[in-house]
């Protein structure tokens, strides 16, 4: 009784504490054995902050040249975390890998969100907590990056995505 007792205090830290914790997490792998320990003991907000971390290290491993191509690779791998937790396993976004690396970041985000409108991805991100990673929201984000048709459409799609 008296370990689970430590255990529980342990970790109950401060909001600083965690995000201590999740600061010093240095690589993807790290986070995801974070993210499953503190969902075993009942914190889903951290395991998703943990979530986040990993996508912006995997994001920063890539030279980028502007803050758009970024946050539109970290939405690339928010993609694939929602495509492996539905498939219950890893799972890589290979059609936009392939698209990103024949067209480029921005245009391949740009053909992503004008081909189809990704409401169950946007749910899942939502759900996750990653909601402003859905490539709709890169597009609103950064909309000097892309066609004003483009950053319409998202526009639209969010709206109603949201008052769903």
């Amino acid at each position: 009784m008296a370990k689970e007792s430590h255990q529980v205090k342990k970790w109950q830290a401060s909001p600083e504490k965690m995000d201590e914790r999740i600061n010093r997490l240095r690589t993807a792998e790290e986070c995801e054995i974070f993210s499953r320990n503190v969902t075993e003991r009942g914190y889903p907000e951290l395991a998703a902050r943990a979530q986040r971390r990993a996508v912006e290290l995997q994001a920063a491993t890539h030279d980028t040249q502007n803050e758009a191509e970024r946050d539109a690779l970290e939405a690339v791998y928010a993609y694939e975390r929602i495509l492996s937790k539905a498939k219950r396993k890893k799972t890589r976004a290979t059609g936009t890998w392939q698209m990103i690396k024949r067209l480029g970041i921005i245009e391949a985000i740009q053909r992503q969100v004008n081909r189809n409108a990704g409401e169950a991805d946007y749910t899942a991100l939502k759900e996750t907590g990653m909601q402003d990673l859905a490539f709709e929201s890169i597009v609103l984000k950064h909309p000097e990056a892309f066609e004003s048709e483009t950053v319409k459409r998202c526009a639209a799609r969010l709206a109603e995505w949201v008052q769903a």
